[in-house]
């Protein structure tokens, strides 16, 4: 018969990070935190290269140990980055997962987004529209990657940030950020275009069915990469 088993416990490390409020000043020395919370120098070594792998410090010659803002995207971009070491193909099984929480927060997302958020999708759509038709011809990526992300980010979330933010890290990990087929590209950003003009004009149903269309597409961007 099975037991329950406790979840194991925080570090000395990161548990004296969650229970010491965050300031600019610099984490004390190991050896001072050694002699505070009774564990070897060595141990809370190995605990703070823990610490630097999930983006929670960072350790700088002259200025030591500071502890970040909290972010899970380094976590799991570490996660993200092994699975497609392993498997090319789980980025497919990731791309759904990300296609499911845009959809799932377009509508809240859509609605706190301001004038300035706005103006700044205007100004990416048609800096894409222009990489795409000058020449010679760009591919706008960066501007792509931005957009979606401007459309989720005031929903101050950090776990959907942090899986969006991996999503495109992966989706460059797998090279699909120099994908070239113009066709697909076009398409892509006439559903951008959709999207944005429907934001714009406040019809948040017709920018959630141009996403959904759009979305769709990577399907075929995948399948024409392999």
């Amino acid at each position: 018969m099975s037991r329950d088993r406790a979840a194991p416990p925080l570090s000395e490390f990161l548990q004296y990070l969650a229970s010491h409020e965050q300031t600019e000043q610099s984490l004390p020395a190991l050896t001072v935190l050694s002699t505070e919370l009774n564990v070897s120098v060595a141990s809370l070594r190995e605990q703070l290269e823990v610490a630097r792998a999930l983006g929670l410090v960072e350790v700088r010659p002259r200025i030591g140990i500071r502890r970040q803002p909290y972010s899970f995207f380094p976590s799991v971009r570490q996660s993200l980055r092994y699975s497609l070491a392993l498997d090319k193909g789980h980025f497919i099984a990731f791309a759904d997962l990300r296609r499911h929480i845009e959809t799932a927060y377009w509508h809240e997302a859509v609605k706190l987004l301001t004038p300035e958020d706005h103006a700044a999708l205007k100004v990416l759509v048609a800096r894409a529209w222009e990489k795409l038709r000058g020449s010679p011809i760009e591919i706008p990526h960066p501007e792509h990657r931005e957009l979606h992300l401007i459309i989720y980010r005031r929903l101050n979330n950090p776990f959907v940030e942090g899986l969006l933010h991996a999503y495109w890290d992966a989706y460059e990990t797998v090279g699909l950020n120099f994908f070239t087929d113009y066709k697909y590209l076009t398409e892509v950003w006439t559903y951008h275009q959709k999207m944005v003009d429907a934001i714009c004009e406040d019809d948040i149903e017709a920018g959630f069915q141009a996403l959904t269309d759009h979305t769709d597409l990577i399907n075929q961007l995948i399948s024409s990469a392999k």
